[in-house]
């Protein structure tokens, strides 16, 4: 059985909210729908693990080791200006544009949260609904929370149906959907791209 300890849980809570937020920086849940391609929410998600590391005061290297990136990565990622991108987001900005923009909106996020300008609680429960009610890749976006940390490739079916469990797509359990994907898996976009694909075939969801 592979264990995920409450601190590691804490962190992915923190990252949650986050990100959450982010997205709703970025217009609403709804909004996320129009962003079908799953190679975009990987760079939002790891920016929001990097602000959130480097709120409990981890240094860049260390970050990067947690996160499987290069530490130039870590800092575009931190040295993000926020309202830059912000200006970018809304077309106020045109020609070449350096500033690491998923690095921006998650750290202009954090901020926001740290004001307490919103029931955080309340909106991640709300954009997981509307998420799961449109279909949009709230799955995957979880999925990418549980396998962080883990070693790929992977070989053994177990390791992710504990780690998927309780990830609901369609009526479909992940954990279940897990033992069926085909192994190895060799690196996380990989695995999303297995269970949509597996997703498809027995529930005809997403």
């Amino acid at each position: 059985m592979v264990e995920v300890s409450p601190v590691k849980r804490d962190l992915d809570k923190e990252v949650l909210r986050i990100f959450m937020k982010s997205i709703e920086l970025l217009g609403g849940p709804r909004k996320l729908i129009r962003y079908r391609n799953l190679t975009w929410l990987p760079s939002l998600m790891e920016a929001c693990y990097a602000v959130a590391l480097k709120n409990r005061f981890k240094t860049d290297e260390e970050i990067a080791r947690e996160l499987g990136v290069t530490r130039q990565t870590v800092r575009r990622i931190l040295e993000s200006n926020s309202l830059a991108v912000m200006r970018k987001l809304k077309g106020e900005y045109s020609g070449r544009f350096d500033e690491h923009i998923a690095g921006g909106i998650a750290k202009l996020a954090w901020r926001e949260m740290r004001r307490g300008r919103e029931d955080v609680e309340f909106m991640i429960d709300a954009s997981r609904k509307v998420l799961e009610g449109l279909g949009g890749p709230v799955w995957a976006i979880l999925t990418l929370m549980r396998v962080k940390g883990l070693d790929f490739p992977i070989e053994d079916p177990r390791v992710l149906e504990e780690r998927l469990r309780g990830i609901k797509v369609g009526g479909e359990d992940l954990g279940e959907v897990a033992r069926l994907i085909g192994y190895p898996v060799e690196n996380p976009a990989e695995l999303l791209s297995k269970i949509s694909r597996k997703i498809k075939e027995v529930g005809g969801y997403y």
